[in-house]
């Protein structure tokens, strides 16, 4: 199984519909399932809930575009996992150190809520991205989809690894750390403080490289 969904992936007719919608709204939108943005001898795979219409899905890099890429390409660069200049665009130059960023959905959804079924359907490329990256130690997951997905992708009970910011859960050899989700929402009501976020990006970068 590919770790990339093919170009205009037909998989959920909800989505294609909805890529074809935005295809007309915004012609200059990469409008596809974006792919995963991959640094090298990934440790730390930090996986999302789905792409942003005017973010990622315009860009076709994830979280490049909008409030929760700020949020997360800066800290990013704070702790050593990016280097160069995060300029929103997919071609600014900036490289991944150690680290790999995906979505649990790869294409946008209506209103940025996946349905159950999509979320499902495209686990596959989830479970083949973990498995296409043999350094990995740690997976940071933002969102309580994104935790509950990388949990399914793991084979690991939901029940017994229930999500809470700042969580860590040893899934040998992996260890899955859970944060809330760096969206402007999060931010703006308190749930998220750029404060928490940092904290639980270092928690995430000590569990995949502890001796770096």
């Amino acid at each position: 199984m590919s770790a990339a969904p093919p170009r205009d992936c037909p998989l959920c007719p909800r989505l294609a519909e909805f890529r074809a919608q935005n295809r007309a709204r915004h012609p200059g939108y990469f409008n596809d399932p974006v792919p995963s943005f991959l640094g090298h001898n990934v440790r730390l795979l930090i996986v999302g809930l789905a792409p942003g219409l005017h973010g990622a899905n315009r860009t076709g890099r994830p979280f490049t575009g909008d409030w929760a890429g700020d949020l997360l390409y800066a800290t990013l660069l704070k702790h050593g996992l990016a280097r160069g200049s995060y300029l929103e665009t997919a071609d600014d130059g900036l490289e991944l150190v150690d680290c790999a960023i995906t979505n649990a959905v790869r294409c946008v959804p209506p209103e940025n809520k996946p349905l159950p079924v999509e979320i499902k359907t495209c686990r596959q490329f989830l479970v083949a991205q973990i498995a296409a990256l043999p350094h990995l130690r740690a997976i940071l997951a933002l969102g309580k989809i994104a935790h509950d997905s990388v949990c399914d992708a793991l084979a690991a009970k939901k029940s017994a690894h229930p999500f809470k910011h700042g969580a860590a859960y040893e899934m040998k050899p992996l260890t899955l750390v859970s944060s809330y989700h760096c969206s402007r929402y999060n931010t703006n009501t308190g749930v998220l403080t750029e404060a928490m976020f940092d904290a639980v990006v270092k928690q995430a970068k000590i569990a995949a490289m502890p001796a770096i």
